[in-house]
């Protein structure tokens, strides 16, 4: 399988959602939160430094449940920039599905976790 190169705005996504990260793991050690979230310190590692941009969607879900954050407060920090450049009620758009309360991984963003 041929993965494909990720756009700007997909390496802008990951940037985005390693920064969320470290900021709600604060001074609780990567070791830790990798270990209590069942995936490797390098996997969580690349994911905070933005090197793994489109990370599986049961890691991120693990990740965020052992940091206390909601999915929903994980999209809507990855998102932020899009929808900040969306059209007010425009309804179009990676952002609108995050005004609805959807989830993530729902239709147009199974790419960003998977």
């Amino acid at each position: 399988m041929v993965r494909l190169p990720l756009t700007p705005a997909e390496v802008e996504r990951g940037q985005r959602l390693g920064a969320l990260l470290r900021r709600a793991r604060g001074d609780r050690s990567m070791l830790e939160t990798a270990l209590d979230a069942r995936v490797s310190p390098e996997t969580l590692r690349k994911i905070e430094t933005g090197r793994v941009a489109t990370p599986a969607f049961p890691t991120i879900a693990a990740i965020a449940e052992v940091l206390g954050l909601s999915l929903d407060e994980v999209w809507e920090e990855i998102t932020r920039t899009e929808r900040d450049a969306e059209p007010a009620g425009s309804g179009s758009g990676v952002g609108s599905g995050a005004r609805s309360g959807a989830g993530v991984g729902h239709g147009s963003r199974q790419r960003l976790v998977s």
